[in-house]
C-alpha cells in the first residue's frame, strides 16, 4: 500500500471521526445572530454613542475628511484595517438592509431588530455625510498601502487619513450605484420608524443613481489606491441595474421598472449566469430581486425580460446546489469554495440568496427548476442552513468561524483593534512599526475578543491555520456578516407567515373579528388570532409568550392601521407605538394586502392582551 493512500485512510478516518462530533447538537441560530450584530460595533469609526456595547473600542478618525473640507467622521472599517472603504461599506449597508427587509419580524421576536436597525444607521449616517453634492461621492478614507504598512489600534492611527472622491470629471458608476442601492434600501427600513430619514435617504439614492448612470465610468480609475484592495473586476453594469433594483422596490416607480425592462440586455442582467455574489459582482443579486418582482405580479409589461433575469438567477441556485451543467465547487465538507482569500464571504451571500429565493419560492408555490430536476424550495433552504451550520461548527474541523461562537474558534484574528491591548487597558501609545514588532508577532490569543466576526474561513481541502499573519483565513469583514443576519434570522425565528416563530403550542386559544370604529369605504372585517406558544416559571410567576396575528380578510390592501392594545403588562414586539399610544405597522412592513398577515409577539404574566382595530384605510 502507497504512503499516499495510507495517509488518504487516515485523513478520511479523521474525517469521519471529527464530523459526528461536530454535526451531534443544533445550533442557537439567535446567539450568533445577536453576535453577527455585535461585530458592526467592533468596526464603527468616529465618535462612539453612550450605547456602544463593545467596550474596548474607542473613538478613532475624528479628522477624517477635515483636510478636503468635509466631515467624513463615522462609518466602518471593512476589515482587519483600519480604511473606510466606499464600495464595500455601501454593499454592506444594502445587505444588512435586505435583511431586515425579507426577516425584521424573526429579528423583532429576539429583541434583535433594534441593534440591526442601528447598525445600518451607522453606515447610512456615514454615507449622507460622503455625498456632499448632488455628483460628488467620496469613495475612501485612508491609503491602503500606507495603512498596511502599520499595525495600531484605530485609535492610535498615524497613517495617512486621506480622502478620495469621485465627481462628473472622475466617475465611478459601479461605487455611485452601490451607494445608491444602498440608500435606496435603508429608506425601506426607515420607513415607518423614521420617516423624514427615509425620505432624505431615498433622495439621496435618486440623485446617485442618476450620477452613476450619466456620468459612466469605474471608480477604481479615478480613485487608483483602491485597486490593490477592492478593484471592480465586474465593472459598473450590474452595479446600475442594481441601484434600479432597489429604487423600484423603494420607490414602485414606473421609471426603474422600465429601466430594469429596457437596459437588462445591454447591462448584462439578462446574459450573465454568475456562480458568485459579493460586494464586486452583484448580477445574481440583481436577479433575484427581478425574479421576486415578476413572481409578485411587477413585471410591467417586461415579464419576457424579467424571466430572462429569472432564468439567469436561477441558474445561479442551481449551480449552489450542485445541479446545474456548471455548479459551483465545495470543499471535502461541503462548503462552497470559490477563492483562497476569504471565501466565507460568498457563502453567506450565497446562503442568502437561496433562503431569500427558497421563502419565494414557497409563496408562489414553484419548484426550482434545474438541469439535473426540480428542486424543492425547502432544499434550497436546507442548503443554505448546512452553509451556515458549517460556519457555526459542523465541519471537519469542528471549528466555528464565528469569533466567540462555539467551543472552538480562532484566537489570533488579523485585526489591529482586537490583537492589540484597548486603549481603555492600556492608553500607551502604540507606534506604527512598533504594532508589528510587539503585538502583530505574539502567538497568544487576542487581548480583545471580535465577537461575532466572520473570518475567511477554511481552504479548498478544509484547512485552517488560526494564525494572525494568515490574513486569507483569519481576517474578518463586515460584508461577511452582512448576508448572515438575514440567514440567522429566518433560522432562529422560522418563517412567520408560516408561524415558527416558536415550536412549543400551549393549549390557549382567542379568535376574534373586529369591525373597526372608523374605516374607509368597503369596510370587511379584519381578523386578529393569538395564541400562547411557550410558557415558563420565574420567581415563582408563569410567564406566557403570545403570537398575535392580524390578517386582512379583505379583498383590498390596507394601507395603514391603528391597534388599541389594552391589559398589556409586558414587552412587545413586531409593531410600532405611536406617539397616541396605540399599534401600527412594524416598520418593515409598508401596506397589508388581501389574505396576508402580519404577526406581533408580546410576553407577561396575564392571560391574553385585549387587541382591537381603532382604524384602518383599504387602498
Amino acid at each position: 500500500m502507497s504512503n499516499f493512500i495510507k495517509i488518504e485512510q487516515i485523513a478520511l478516518f479523521l474525517l469521519l471521526a471529527i464530523a459526528p462530533l461536530a454535526l451531534s447538537s443544533g445550533h442557537d441560530y439567535g446567539q450568533a445572530l445577536s453576535k453577527s450584530i455585535l461585530f458592526f460595533e467592533a468596526q464603527r469609526s468616529g465618535y462612539l454613542p453612550g450605547n456602544q456595547r463593545v467596550r474596548w473600542r474607542g473613538n478613532s478618525g475624528l479628522l477624517d475628511g477635515k483636510a478636503s473640507g468635509v466631515d467624513l467622521v463615522g462609518g466602518y472599517y471593512d476589515a482587519g484595517d483600519n480604511v473606510k472603504f466606499g464600495l464595500p461599506m455601501a454593499f454592506t449597508v444594502t445587505m444588512m438592509s435586505w435583511s431586515i427587509l425579507e426577516y425584521g419580524s424573526q429579528m423583532a421576536s429576539s429583541g434583535e431588530l433594534g441593534h440591526a436597525m442601528d447598525a445600518v444607521k451607522w453606515g447610512t449616517d456615514y454615507l449622507i455625510k460622503a455625498h456632499p453634492q448632488p455628483h460628488v461621492l467620496y469613495g475612501e478614507v485612508g491609503d491602503g498601502n500606507t495603512d498596511h504598512y502599520c499595525w495600531q489600534r484605530p485609535e492610535d492611527m498615524t497613517t495617512s487619513r486621506s480622502a478620495y472622491r469621485i465627481d462628473e470629471n472622475n466617475p465611478g458608476s459601479d461605487l455611485a450605484g452601490e451607494t445608491a442601492a444602498a440608500m435606496a434600501a435603508a429608506s425601506v427600513v426607515f420607513r415607518r420608524a423614521n420617516p423624514a430619514y427615509s425620505r432624505e435617504l431615498l433622495n439621496h439614492a435618486h440623485q446617485l443613481f442618476d450620477f452613476a448612470d450619466k456620468y459612466r465610468g469605474k471608480y477604481d480609475s479615478s480613485i487608483s489606491v483602491a485597486q490593490k484592495y477592492y478593484r471592480s473586476v465586474s465593472g459598473y453594469a450590474d452595479e446600475i441595474l442594481w441601484a434600479a433594483a432597489w429604487l423600484y422596490k423603494a420607490t414602485n416607480e414606473q421609471y426603474y421598472l422600465d429601466y430594469l425592462g429596457e437596459n437588462g440586455d445591454a447591462l448584462g442582467g439578462t446574459g450573465w449566469a454568475m456562480t458568485e455574489f459579493g460586494w464586486d459582482v452583484k448580477y445574481a443579486g440583481v436577479q433575484t430581486l427581478v425574479a421576486m418582482f415578476l413572481m409578485g405580479g411587477k413585471s410591467g409589461g417586461h415579464a419576457p425580460v424579467f424571466g430572462k433575469y429569472q432564468e439567469k438567477a436561477e441558474m445561479f441556485m442551481c449551480s449552489c446546489m450542485g445541479k446545474a451543467n456548471h455548479n459551483v465547487q465545495r470543499t471535502p465538507g461541503g462548503l462552497i469554495f470559490r477563492q483562497r482569500w476569504n471565501n466565507l464571504q460568498f457563502v453567506t451571500s450565497a446562503s442568502f440568496l437561496l433562503t431569500v429565493y427558497s421563502d419565494h419560492l414557497a409563496a408562489a408555490r414553484k419548484d426550482l427548476q434545474c438541469a439535473s430536476g426540480s428542486v424543492a424550495p425547502s432544499e434550497l433552504l436546507a442548503f443554505a442552513k448546512s452553509q451556515v451550520d458549517y460556519i457555526l461548527g459542523d465541519n471537519p474541523r469542528a471549528t466555528s468561524y464565528m469569533v466567540g461562537y462555539g467551543n472552538h474558534y480562532p484566537q489570533q484574528v488579523h485585526h489591529r483593534g482586537s490583537s492589540i491591548v484597548s486603549v481603555k487597558v492600556d492608553p500607551s501609545f502604540v507606534s506604527c512599526r512598533g504594532g508589528y514588532a510587539t503585538w502583530f508577532v505574539r502567538k497568544a490569543s487576542d487581548p480583545n475578543l471580535l465577537t461575532g466576526a466572520i473570518v475567511g474561513g477554511p481552504d479548498a481541502y478544509d484547512n485552517f491555520a488560526d494564525q494572525r499573519d494568515n490574513y486569507e483565513q483569519t481576517e474578518p469583514a463586515t460584508y461577511n456578516n452582512a448576508p448572515l443576519l438575514g440567514v440567522l434570522a429566518r433560522l432562529h425565528g422560522g418563517h412567520v407567515a408560516n408561524n415558527q416563530l416558536l415550536p412549543v403550542e400551549i393549549p390557549l386559544h382567542k379568535r376574534v373579528a373586529v369591525q373597526p370604529k372608523h374605516v374607509a369605504p368597503y369596510a370587511d372585517p379584519i381578523e386578529i388570532d393569538q395564541k400562547a406558544t411557550t410558557s415558563w416559571v420565574s420567581n415563582g410567576r408563569t410567564y406566557y409568550r403570545y403570537v398575535a396575528r392580524v390578517t386582512n380578510k379583505s379583498r383590498r390592501t390596507i394601507k395603514n392601521f391603528n391597534l388599541t392594545i389594552s391589559k398589556l403588562y409586558g414587552p412587545l414586539w413586531g409593531l410600532t407605538k405611536t406617539p397616541g399610544g396605540s399599534y401600527g405597522f412594524p416598520a418593515w412592513v409598508s401596506s397589508l394586502p388581501a389574505d396576508k398577515s402580519i404577526e406581533f409577539v408580546y410576553i407577561h404574566s396575564a392571560p391574553f392582551a385585549d387587541v382591537s382595530i381603532s382604524n384602518y384605510m383599504l387602498a
